[in-house]
């Protein structure tokens, strides 16, 4: 890779970005406002995705459980990432198959008014359809983390925040630092 290269992804990174802030800020308060409502009320925040959604799912529950920023200590928040279990998810996908991994989870520890959050870059992915469609049986409350179109999710979650590019890894960091954002307004409310 060149030093050109590497500046270009870094300048497209940037432009997504700008792009979100220009198109999505409002979103982003509103799905911080819901996310912090639910955390008041005593509810809880569930998270899945495949392969790097995984581990933006895990990286994010990790930022609720433990804290965001060394500046605010606050009290741990409850937040399960769906991705980690491997017992559960082996068994899962070898008796019931692996649509079946984030929705069978989701039979046995959602609760109406929990949170939960969905990444899929193509807004198409099999398991994460099969996990919004658990979760409005549990009366939760969806949020897709998506990108392009934002697929069959689009439709299907309460709220979306749909990263307008095509390009995997650039909706990935968009994904990672709505997260933050969110979580981050979400801390101030809370401790307010």
């Amino acid at each position: 890779m060149s030093l050109e290269n590497i500046k270009k992804s870094l300048l497209d990174s940037a432009e997504l970005k700008r792009k979100i802030a220009e198109t999505l800020s409002e979103k982003i308060l509103e799905v911080s406002e819901v996310l912090s409502g639910a955390l008041k009320r005593g509810n809880k925040v569930i998270l899945c995705g495949n392969g790097g959604s995984a581990a933006d799912s895990q990286h994010l529950a990790a930022e609720l459980v433990v804290r965001l920023s060394a500046v605010r200590n606050r009290q741990a928040l409850p937040a399960i990432a769906l991705t980690t279990d491997s017992s559960i998810l082996t068994a899962c996908a070898n008796d019931f198959g692996f649509e079946y991994v984030f929705s069978r989870q989701l039979e046995a520890l959602g609760n109406k008014g929990d949170i939960l959050i969905v990444f899929s870059t193509s807004g198409n992915s099999p398991n994460v359809i099969r996990a919004v469609e658990a979760a409005v049986k549990k009366g939760m409350i969806s949020i897709g983390f998506l990108g392009g179109d934002g697929g069959r999710l689009l439709k299907m979650t309460d709220y979306n925040l749909t990263a307008p590019s095509l390009d995997t890894q650039r909706i990935q960091e968009a994904h990672i630092a709505m997260g933050h954002i969110i979580i981050e307004s979400a801390e101030k409310r809370l401790l307010e």
